[in-house]
């Protein structure tokens, strides 16, 4: 894990004022048997040997970087890599948290698990474990995000794993994790729940951050080997907010490094078509987490709208709402058509088709290039490749 002297979260769960523990008094005890049991294994020898393993031998780690040549000739600016989180198996950066936690149930002794989804990369990922470690698997996701993700649900469903479709809502990730936190708080004795990103109540955040902070660690080790320095911009697109804070945590203090995560702007921001929570929200409880929200006149959550599935997402993991008000991170907005078109020219300049989720972190070099010159490095964190996204991207070409 990675060593820092930055502290949070505390020893309340919370990143300042952010984060914490709003849940059912049913989620108390389960929740603390999780955090006992992750500080306690995450220092243990033959826990992280076991990770690393499966990291090497199933995931494919270490992912490469790779330098993006015809990107960066077609700017003319700035050096330009590319974190190959794509390159995991199951396409997106997903599995590197859910490995983790599927040893941690394990080690709690718990047979079924239990996720939420919304571009069904996490689905996927978590089938994925579950089929290799022999535990039966239950998604929760919304009917819109089926409709819109179905290679993905196939995935899901060929590997074992049981698909419920959620009715209520926008029928997206908001509800799917609504209906999530419902069958763990029925079922807490035997049931683990893999929280996809870094959201939801006190421990998950912190597990979550640290089990994808791998991406940050080899993308750190690998530009000082290629280039005998750290980069000056690091990009990745912000959801919940996991594949960013696995990037943006390894270098949180250093400061020479400009972190920038990229909210979906939808339809624009000047529509209720978004879901650019650091850029329009402001503070709200939601899903056991104190955190920027987007919210209506009476504090009521709003329903929300990316094209990308995977950022379609009311809320935002705390410690990025925190990161936010400290300065240390930047953020900004892309909207759906600048998305599209990051699309095609990462397609047809570097033959990588990107998921849409990623999608809005390239396009922002559009706003970041002009900015730079020939001698500055800038990081993407490719987090997922754009298979299931191909239906999507036809009928909005």
């Amino acid at each position: 894990m990675i060593k820092s002297s930055y502290q949070q979260p505390d020893s309340k769960g919370k990143f300042g004022r952010f984060g914490g523990k709003f849940v059912p008094e049913t989620l108390i005890t389960p929740l603390k048997q999780l955090e006992e049991a992750y500080l306690r294994l995450k220092n243990d020898k033959d826990f992280i040997e076991e990770l690393e393993s499966l990291h090497k031998e199933f995931t494919g780690r270490p992912t490469p970087l790779t330098f993006a040549e015809r990107l960066t000739k077609h700017y003319g600016k700035a050096k330009i890599y590319l974190k190959r989180e794509d390159l995991c198996h199951t396409g997106a950066h997903k599995i590197n948290n859910v490995l983790g936690q599927i040893l941690l149930a394990k080690y709690l002794g718990k047979r079924r698990i239990i996720a939420e989804t919304g571009a069904g990369q996490h689905g996927v990922a978590t089938a994925t474990a579950c089929a290799k470690f022999g535990l039966h698997c239950v998604v929760y996701m919304g009917e819109t995000d089926i409709e819109r993700q179905k290679p993905n649900v196939f995935r899901m469903k060929l590997m074992g794993a049981e698909v419920i479709p959620v009715k209520s809502g926008s029928r997206t990730l908001k509800d799917a994790t609504n209906e999530a936190i419902r069958d763990w708080v029925t079922n807490v004795e035997d049931t683990h729940y893999i929280i996809g990103s870094v959201v939801g109540p006190h421990p998950y955040p912190m597990i979550v951050r640290d089990f994808q902070s791998i991406i940050g660690i080899e993308t750190r080790q690998q530009i000082l080997e290629r280039e005998n320095r750290l980069p000056d911009y690091l990009l990745a697109c912000v959801g919940g907010g996991s594949n960013a804070i696995g990037m943006f945590f390894p270098f949180i203090n250093d400061p020479q490094v400009t972190k920038i995560g990229i909210e979906a702007a939808g339809k624009g921001l000047d529509t209720d078509e978004h879901c650019a929570t650091l850029t329009k929200g402001r503070d709200g409880i939601f899903q056991g987490m104190k955190t920027y929200l987007l919210q209506d006149d009476f504090g009521q959550v709003r329903e929300v709208y990316s094209i990308s599935a995977g950022l379609d997402y009311p809320g935002v993991g705390p410690e990025h709402s925190f990161l936010k008000d400290e300065n240390l991170v930047e953020y900004f907005s892309i909207n759906d058509k600048e998305a599209i078109e990051a699309v095609k020219l990462l397609s047809q300049t570097e033959g990588i088709i990107p998921a849409l989720e990623t999608a809005h972190a390239i396009a922002y070099l559009n706003y970041l290039l002009p900015k730079t010159s020939a001698d500055e490095i800038v990081i993407i964190n490719l987090s997922g490749r754009g298979d299931k996204d191909l239906n999507t991207i036809m009928e909005f070409l």
